[in-house]
């Protein structure tokens, strides 16, 4: 693995965003925000709630919204969050006295039936909460009776909402089952498997198909992958509060486990393509096949399957068959090779990332938008990200320099899991990438030295080793 703890240059910045020699201006300080340059870098909690909440003449800047609902969950849950907006909207409109300032309610109403959108519709499992649905609620019981048009509006906010966690529920048991299925799958295939298992080729034989295929699957999966989920993946107790963690409750990371999860499985299923047929002709044309789909995954702009190939056809069970290799034009595949690179920080590869990033920018079809990143550096980024900075500054303020960063890497990765699927969905290929079984570690081995013999001591005392069981349970 090996990875270098910070970030390279080419992730145009310095683990926290800023560097320390820069820092000659001179601080502004509006409300409890400190600001820097005339960007926001730290304040206490209270003063950022205050800023997010819209008055009749203000309304917080987009990205100010994005960044503080993403960060401010190691801080407060989404509910005491809420519920705190609110409460601060009933004092400051003074939506509880008896007769009610009209004129003013109708220039505030917009403005927080627009942050509960943007709320929902950016973070819409934070509403899976009982406690949400009432907070919302009661905010509109208190703003409908001076214009109608607001009940129109929640009403549209809730449906669109319910529909949305209906559709990200469905999927998420469908993934589910998926994953039962497949653990049941894996047991099976300590040895060899029998002939009649259907392999890749029958199902596919066109690389160009299983590439888009491929790219259906990620983004359906990364469609599940809330935000918060990059935050929440890296939740630490609170200095401040020394009893517990934000999230009381287990932590809300389950999409991102099985994004994580179709990785290792398809990395898996090459390797087992690779290893299962018996003549070394047959093997070297799957070698080459999956050559053939990594490139086209990376002409689609899908870096993440094609680094589970890549890694599926460097396992040592499959590197070691030299025989086989011996018959595979490589050439295609150091390209591909070199294209993901660790070296430098995988300088190569986020060059290549920068590229698909700029091209999806000004894309004019659904075809040039699509960019898959390598999931599991990006998780690393933000990893070293979060560990390499302080969440509050030695004063108790909370480092916001550091969650305009993390914000600014999700920010993206959220515009990239929305595009949708130009291609075709081949229901028989997917189903076999999801179901098809796979070898374990040993397994693997075995077929390996099946197919080639074991070269050297270690190998011969591995296989022996392996065979062993084999034979008692037989």
């Amino acid at each position: 693995e090996g990875m270098p703890q910070t970030l390279s240059s080419t992730s145009m910045f310095t683990p926290c965003g800023f560097s320390p020699h820069l820092h000659t201006s001179k601080e502004d300080e509006q409300g409890g925000l400190i600001f820097q340059d005339g960007n926001l870098t730290s304040a206490s909690l209270d003063a950022l709630i205050q800023h997010l909440i819209p008055t009749t003449d203000y309304y917080p800047e987009k990205a100010y919204i994005f960044t503080f609902l993403l960060s401010s969950r190691l801080f407060i849950e989404p509910h005491e969050l809420l519920s705190r907006v609110c409460h601060k909207c009933i004092e400051q409109q003074r939506l509880d006295d008896p007769v009610l300032d009209k004129a003013r309610i109708r220039k505030f109403g917009p403005k927080i039936l627009q942050l509960l959108t943007e709320w929902t519709e950016t973070f819409p499992y934070d509403f899976q909460e009982e406690r949400m649905i009432g907070h919302l609620k009661d905010m509109i019981h208190r703003i409908a009776p001076c214009d109608e048009a607001y009940w129109k509006k929640m009403n549209q906010l809730l449906q669109t909402l319910n529909q949305k966690l209906a559709t990200l529920s469905h999927g998420q048991e469908g993934i589910v089952k998926i994953s039962a299925a497949v653990s049941d799958k894996l047991v099976a295939f300590k040895s060899k498997p029998p002939s009649i298992q259907r392999e890749i080729l029958s199902v596919c034989s066109d690389p160009y198909t299983l590439a888009q295929q491929l790219t259906h699957v990620e983004l359906e999966r990364l469609s599940h992958i809330g935000p918060e989920e990059f935050v929440q993946a890296f939740v630490h107790k609170d200095p401040l509060d020394g009893t517990k963690t934000c999230f009381s409750e287990q932590k809300k990371t389950s999409n991102l486990e099985a994004y994580v999860k179709w990785f290792n499985r398809l990395c898996y299923l090459v390797a087992t393509e690779i290893c299962m047929p018996a003549k070394k002709k047959q093997r070297a044309q799957v070698i080459e096949f999956f050559i053939d789909v990594a490139r086209e995954c990376f002409n689609i702009g899908n870096f993440n399957s094609l680094m589970a190939i890549i890694s599926g056809m460097n396992m040592s069970p499959v590197s070691r068959l030299k025989k086989t290799w011996s018959k595979v034009k490589t050439a295609k595949f150091f390209i591909l090779e070199h294209q993901m690179d660790p070296t430098g920080n995988f300088y190569n590869y986020r060059t290549a990332l920068r590229g698909a990033a700029h091209r999806s920018l000004t894309a004019h079809s659904n075809r040039e938008k699509i960019v898959i990143p390598f999931f599991s550096l990006l998780i690393k980024d933000i990893y070293f990200l979060n560990e390499g900075c302080a969440n509050r500054l030695p004063n108790g303020h909370v480092n916001f320099e550091k969650f305009l960063e993390l914000a600014k890497q999700v920010g993206e990765f959220i515009t990239w899991k929305q595009v949708e699927c130009p291609f075709e969905q081949d229901p028989n290929i997917i189903h076999y990438l999801h179901t098809a079984p796979i070898f374990t570690e040993d397994g693997l081995y075995l077929a390996s030295y099946e197919s080639e013999s074991p070269e050297n001591q270690t190998e011969k005392d591995r296989w022996k080793s392996l065979r062993y069981p084999l034979v008692l349970s037989a």
